[in-house]
């Protein structure tokens, strides 16, 4: 069995992390999660614009031999973490579009049949039902 370099456990770990996040609820917290995310990921593009040998440290920390391996590893994750999350926005989107869909059939059915609904919500014998009482 080989042995483990620091970046494998990294991007192990890392890679979970984003499948458990799957499984969980998007939230307030979520988004800010998301957002700070957001801000470091552009925090360290600019550090590594204006010092560019920033990777090749990194990469030599966790057990690279390149920087350009290690932007690479990590604009995978950053992939992995951006189809994630798409995809939990897409699934809540369906979900929202489903419930708006149903809620406006049942309220054009009761615009449309407003006696079909009336005739089933009056008691047979009820005096307003419209059928004779003796």
């Amino acid at each position: 069995m080989t042995k483990l370099v620091l970046i494998q456990v990294v991007l192990i770990v890392v890679v979970v992390a984003v499948v458990a996040r799957l499984f969980r609820s998007n939230g307030a917290r979520a988004q800010a999660i998301r957002r700070l995310g957001l801000l470091l990921f552009a925090s360290f593009a600019v550090v590594s614009i204006l010092v560019p040998k920033v990777w090749n440290r990194i990469a030599h920390l966790v057990g690279v031999g390149r920087g350009t391996d290690m932007v690479l590893y990590a604009l995978v994750v950053a992939f992995l973490s951006f189809t994630v999350t798409t995809y939990l926005r897409f699934r809540d989107l369906e979900t929202r579009y489903t419930r708006l869909a149903r809620r406006l059939a049942l309220d054009e059915a009761e615009r449309d049949f407003p006696q079909e609904q009336t005739r089933s919500t009056q008691a047979p014998d009820s005096p307003t039902s419209g059928t004779p009482t003796a």
